[in-house]
């Protein structure tokens, strides 16, 4: 796909959803971290619009994650009507461009501009971590009263998982036999502990979008949630799957430059405050208590191993590859306690 002109997929995109406005420039506005390509469109005789390139994957999988998005966007109950960027549609039907050449394929989406107001500090303090907690809680709820609403996802975790599965048997599996050994028992783990809770059918599964990084949404001066405009690890699954990125945006250390994904920050008091405004909301049970380590378990194993190399820039991929092998899978066993969560909760 590195051969492929994006700006020129871009434009013919456009012309086929509207050819009546001339393009006045593109301009790449990615974040220079992942593989992702997003650009800015501005025109002679209308107000600009976001596309966002993927050249990655699966096209109805891309396809019925936007759809589904686009479907939240639009039936998302007060204060959330207007959080999420809603993508454009033509014909009563959401837009997505199909480009196909030879072996070389990619898929574009527009969005109108979203508002941004305030982005989060760096680090946080106590009544930011307290807030941000009852926030997600609120949110988490209402797109729990819409789930019903949505269209279906064939994708879930245990599907996934089963992919990896499957690409470790394979010999294009870029991986020591070692490697392929500790992958395939953390899969197993994962499915053994989703069959305990019976993740399939007593999990409620909603609209998640499990990277939470601090520069992928806006809070309002009350510090509510306010824009949110990034989706790429977008997913129906269990509300748990939120919680490490937002353990990472309260922890300590506060938001890096230079980042790790290690357990760790879901053990900090600074985690607990958060989670226990969370409990106050919208309470947690002890099955779903207990899926926080299987959610980071997954994590690691579909979004920095399977995916890694789509996801990000190689040297960031090769980075955080390599630790989850020497870091983040053995720690998952002995630097995670789950009963210090269950009894904060008063589970």
């Amino acid at each position: 796909m590195q051969t492929l002109d994006y700006f020129q997929i871009i434009r013919q995109a456009w012309e086929e959803f509207d050819d009546r406005h001339e393009i006045k420039g593109i301009f790449d506005v990615s974040a220079h971290v992942s593989t992702n390509h997003v650009y800015k469109i501005s025109f002679f005789e209308r107000q600009p619009v976001f596309a966002k390139l993927s050249d990655y994957g699966n096209f109805e999988h891309f396809k019925e994650d936007h759809v589904i998005i686009n479907n939240l966007a639009n039936n998302l109950e007060a204060p959330y009507e207007n959080f999420l960027a809603k993508s454009l549609v033509k014909r009563n039907d959401l837009f997505i461009y199909r480009y196909y050449e030879q072996k070389n394929c990619a898929w574009v989406v527009f969005y109108n501009p979203i508002k941004i107001k305030h982005r989060m500090p760096r680090r946080l303090e106590g009544k930011h971590i307290r807030k941000l907690g009852r926030e997600l809680a609120r949110f988490h709820k209402a797109c729990s009263n819409v789930s019903n609403q949505l269209p279906r996802a064939s994708k879930t975790v245990v599907t996934d998982i089963h992919r990896l599965m499957k690409n470790l048997r394979t010999e294009k599996f870029c991986a020591t036999q070692e490697q392929k050994d500790l992958l395939m028992r953390q899969c197993d783990e994962f499915l053994h502990q989703a069959d305990r809770v019976n993740y399939s059918t007593e999990i409620e599964s909603i609209p998640v979008f499990v990277d939470w990084n601090i520069g992928n949404f806006s809070v309002g001066g009350d510090g509510k949630f306010y824009s949110r405009w990034d989706y790429d690890w977008f997913r129906a699954s269990s509300r748990v799957m939120d919680f490490y990125f937002f353990s990472r945006v309260v922890s300590d250390v506060g938001d890096r430059t230079v980042f790790s994904y290690l357990i760790d920050p879901l053990m900090e008091d600074r985690f607990i405050m958060f989670l226990k405004e969370y409990h106050r909301i919208f309470p947690l049970n002890e099955a779903e208590v207990r899926l926080i380590k299987e959610a980071y378990r997954f994590f690691i194993l579909n979004y920095v191993v399977k995916d890694g190399t789509h996801f990000f820039l190689p040297s960031y991929a090769r980075k955080l590859q390599k630790e989850a092998y020497d870091l983040y899978i053995p720690a998952i066993e002995t630097n995670y306690n789950v009963d210090k969560i269950l009894k904060a909760l008063k589970i």
